[in-house]
């Protein structure tokens, strides 16, 4: 992304890949190519996010099984953050193991309480190749938590049990795209 662009001015909304398609139950490849292709890539997924009202978005959601996700997302403080990161490892998650409502741009209408920790650090590299290190607390560590967990093929629904996995499912069954 050329410097001081507005994500996703230049990108096309991609459709968005549902629960139960497999790209989104598999772990990511790494991104080995940086260049064009990857830039394009970057553009479309903050272009789909925008339109879909979100606040994260990984590769893998939009079809393509790489390690990558964008995200435009407050924390608790209501400061935004806005980046993408290729080849993201969550290198800690710690603080406070908080249940919070969570949602998911590829479960459509859903949300549950999820327990994640309130604070985040993901380091990886950038479109242009460079490092990257991102920190987060609050609902912004729940969104690096999450888009991460994407690239590994989890959604947040993995990490329920109980009576919550059951309302989601159920609820999932009756949705129009879960059928």
């Amino acid at each position: 992304m050329r410097s001081g662009s507005i994500p996703g001015a230049r990108g096309r909304v991609l459709p968005l890949t549902l629960l139960g398609d497999p790209v989104l139950h598999a772990p990511c490849e790494e991104v080995t190519e940086f260049g064009p292709e990857l830039e394009r890539l970057v553009e479309d997924m903050f272009a789909t996010m925008y339109a879909a009202r979100g606040v994260g978005l990984a590769a893998n959601q939009v079809g393509r099984a790489l390690r990558v996700f964008v995200y435009d997302c407050p924390d608790d403080e209501d400061e935004r953050h806005l980046g993408h990161v290729v080849n993201p490892r969550l290198v800690s998650a710690d603080g406070i193991l908080l249940r919070g409502p969570e949602g998911c741009l590829s479960l459509p209408g859903l949300e549950a309480g999820v327990e994640r920790y309130d604070e985040a650090v993901v380091e990886g590299r950038t479109v242009d190749g460079d490092r990257v290190r991102v920190p987060g607390t609050g609902f912004f560590a729940r969104c690096l938590q999450h888009e991460c967990d994407h690239l590994e093929g989890r959604v947040y629904v993995d990490h329920l049990s109980g009576w919550r996995r059951s309302r989601v499912r159920r609820r999932i069954a009756k949705a129009p795209w879960g059928r």
